[in-house]
């Protein structure tokens, strides 16, 4: 079984969908769920579903091993689901092309740090970009700028406002999120 463990600052409505759909898999299941976010939502839903949680301050994350090696205990693929942290470089080395992150725009625009959520989907509006979408990317030492993996792309409307970009990439997170993820996974297990 290849265990994922997903990494979420808040909601975590992303973070739902993928337990969902690995909910009964043959192979792969999402085991842990961690926040730096003591108050985010995404901890009450993995309760729900019936997912360990962790949270955790910048001190564990970046100043110790302490998160390095409960993953290496609990998990073999990290999936970053609206995690805003830069993951450290002992992380990134000890599971090498086994930490995934969506990002909301088509890297390499709007990417990069502070670039995430509504700042992401008012900069591609206010540029009067003609479309948007989903990347799905590997993570290296650097904000958004890891391999490539997969991306979705969509028009954008001359009366869509930030809202309206945001709902329509919610749609694209949540119907090829999951799938790319097992698709990796299958692929690189």
């Amino acid at each position: 079984m290849k265990r994922i463990a997903i990494f979420a600052s808040g909601s975590g409505t992303n973070a739902e969908n993928i337990i969902k759909y690995f909910n009964n898999h043959k192979t792969i299941s999402v085991d842990l769920v961690l926040s730096n976010n003591k108050e985010a939502k995404v901890l009450e839903r993995a309760n729900r579903l019936g997912i360990s949680s962790v949270t955790f301050d910048k001190g564990d994350f970046i100043f110790s091993d302490k998160i390095l090696n409960l993953l290496k205990e609990k998990a073999d693929f990290i999936i970053l689901a609206g995690f805003l942290w830069k993951i450290p470089i002992s992380i990134i080395n000890a599971f090498p092309n086994k930490i995934l992150n969506i990002h909301p725009a088509l890297l390499p625009k709007y990417g990069g740090k502070g670039m995430y959520g509504m700042h992401v989907h008012n900069a591609v509006v206010k540029n009067n970009e003609r479309e948007s979408g989903i990347t799905i990317h590997f993570v290296n030492e650097n904000y958004d700028e890891g391999a490539i993996i997969f991306q979705k792309r969509f028009e954008v409307l001359s009366t869509d406002t930030a809202e309206n970009v945001a709902e329509k990439i919610h749609e694209l997170e949540y119907r090829y999120f999951p799938e790319i993820i097992e698709k990796v996974l299958l692929k690189n297990g």
